[in-house]
């Protein structure tokens, strides 16, 4: 069910942004280059506007519930994006090996051993 539904995101997220990016802007945009004028003949005096506004509310619709219904999965499982890190052990670094204690210097105002 969860692959389901991804697929489904992804794909209301492809369309999604083709739909947007369809939509005629103040200069033309994107949608200029696929439909120039004869868009108009087709899809009437107002071009492809309507059907693009329609479907980017559709799609955006699509999108929305989607994720949600991948929310709810997610909560009845009760999981979280944490647990993905949580199940793995933490990697140990090895303990570094003690250094060896520094020789004491000798103090310069020791007494002397006397000579023989």
């Amino acid at each position: 069910m969860n692959g389901l539904a991804l697929a489904l995101l992804i794909l209301f997220g492809v369309l999604l942004i083709g739909a947007v990016l369809l939509q005629p802007g103040t200069k033309g945009g994107l949608g200029a280059s696929f439909g120039g004028g004869g868009a108009n003949s087709a899809f009437g005096a107002q071009g492809a506007t309507p059907f693009l506004s329609k479907a980017t509310y559709w799609l955006a619709a699509g999108f929305l519930g989607t994720t949600l219904f991948i929310e709810v999965l997610i909560i009845r499982q009760n999981r979280s994006v944490l647990d993905k890190t949580a199940d793995r052990p933490a990697p140990v670094a090895p303990a570094p090996a003690p250094a060896p204690a520094p020789a004491l210097p000798t103090p310069s105002h020791a007494p002397q051993a006397p000579k023989k």
